[in-house]
């Protein structure tokens, strides 16, 4: 199921002894473009301290009531580790928060989350033995809010192309499949889903996503509409439109998206 990142905004974190607080943004990785940490608003009750909560302990959503329940407890939040969701965050303090919930670490493995490709399956797995100073000295991924990247200019190889508006993320292993590009400031009234995987790098200095494709590839492809749910006949248009592999037929049992970058057709490029 995909969701807008967007359209979670201000959802209630719901835990067994109340509620924690909102829903104000997320943190993605940069590497495998994986949400890793929904950004809460706490409230009155804890003097409105952002707190960051792991997939890894997301319950099923309740759409319609638009509230997002948890395992962990508003005790456990309330002394959990301080982390400024400002960012950037360091893995130390990363290794710090997990460990205090007792969660494993998710950047050992071959997966998205670990071994696997979703947190409920890394949780289930338990913390283990850590190896702090490889915890340290992991490679560093930076991660980035979402809001951040919002406005970012998506740069084609022939040319700008609009911006990026939002993205969809898979809920069930929190990766973010598509970027969202508005084209009003350059092609009046469209909107296009690209598949991340299409994303060539991002000039974080300068606010630029540049994307392995046309300007035209995007001028032509299917229209995006946030109204109706995605659903998988549309997005194998998208994949055929640009010609790159469907994620769900390119990821195996436990590749997750950093195997899963195809090469572009040669007439988008």
């Amino acid at each position: 199921m995909l969701r807008s990142v967007e359209a979670l905004e201000d959802y209630a974190i719901r835990a067994a002894d109340g509620d924690i607080g909102l829903v104000k943004d997320f943190f993605f990785d940069d590497k495998s473009w994986t949400v890793r940490y929904l950004i809460v608003e706490t409230g009155s009750w804890l003097s409105h301290r952002q707190v960051l909560i792991s997939p890894m302990s997301v319950g099923h959503t309740d759409w319609v009531e638009r509230v997002i329940p948890v395992t962990i407890t508003k005790a456990q939040v309330q002394d959990s580790p301080l982390i400024d969701a400002r960012g950037p965050i360091s893995r130390q303090h990363e290794a710090d928060y997990l460990a205090y919930y007792g969660y494993p670490d998710y950047w050992g493995g071959v997966g998205t989350w670990g071994e696997t490709v979703g947190p409920t399956l890394l949780a289930q797995d338990g913390a283990g033995e850590r190896d702090a100073l490889a915890a340290v000295n992991a490679e560093t991924f930076r991660l980035r809010r979402c809001e951040l990247i919002a406005r970012y200019r998506i740069h084609a190889s022939d040319g700008d192309i609009g911006h990026v508006e939002s993205f969809l993320m898979d809920m069930e292993t929190w990766t973010l499949r598509y970027v969202i590009v508005n084209t009003s400031n350059w092609w009046l009234g469209h909107r296009a889903a690209i598949p991340v995987v299409l994303i060539a790098g991002v000039d974080w200095p300068n606010a630029k996503v540049s994307v392995r494709l046309s300007r035209d590839a995007v001028k032509t492809a299917p229209h995006y509409n946030p109204a109706p749910e995605m659903d998988r006949t549309y997005e194998a248009a998208i994949h055929t439109h640009y010609g790159c592999q469907p994620y769900w037929i390119h990821e195996d049992a436990v590749g997750g998206p950093d195997s899963m970058w195809p090469t572009p057709s040669p007439a988008r490029v």
